[in-house]
């Protein structure tokens, strides 16, 4: 669906290898001390085929609707919605039926800017996104832990599985506090 870039093949299963990519798209995003570096891939798991990436601020925020700085994930979602010409809300429309979502952090669950939350955001697509892979919590710095406990909690009540990819969290935080 992303057909403009190029991604580089990743083995089937190879968790960490999508991880790692996810963490390439977080050097992406420009460094600040008020918001993290999150990268994200969105893959579909039958094709083992990315789909999009997404990295914090790559969009403009110039979506009246839904105002404030754009994540990781919402750029994945809001790349593909744009090339099918559809609302974020279709999206299971033409998502393959086993898509899978690898976030450097976990999804938010509350936006102090007003904006719709990541957990939201895929919760409106949990028909096609059936996992999210987290390479680390994300720290207590803007947003108290229980609150995003509950966006965690929220995905797997609704049926999404959460796994979290371990074995990277210090180069993942290392990228994601980029700034602060």
């Amino acid at each position: 669906m992303e057909s403009e870039q190029t991604h580089p093949h990743i083995a089937a299963g190879n968790h960490e290898g999508y991880m790692e990519y996810a963490l390439e798209q977080a050097r992406h995003s420009p460094p600040a001390p008020t918001k993290f570096c999150v990268g994200a891939v969105l893959v579909d798991a039958d094709k083992n085929k990315i789909i999009s990436t997404g990295w914090s601020l790559e969009l403009p925020d110039n979506n009246p609707a839904d105002p404030g700085k754009t994540h990781a994930e919402q750029c994945c979602f809001i790349k593909v919605a744009q090339k099918f010409n559809l609302p974020e809300e279709r999206l299971c429309e033409i998502l393959p039926q086993n898509t899978i979502l690898y976030t450097t952090m976990e999804p938010c669950n509350k936006r102090l800017s007003g904006n719709k939350p990541c957990v939201d955001r895929i919760l409106g697509l949990k028909d096609c996104i059936k996992t999210v892979y987290i390479g680390i919590k994300e720290p207590e710095k803007f947003i108290d832990q229980s609150v995003l406990v509950i966006g965690r909690q929220r995905l797997e009540d609704a049926g999404v599985e959460i796994v979290f990819v371990h074995g990277m969290e210090d180069r993942i935080m290392k990228v994601s506090s980029a700034g602060h």
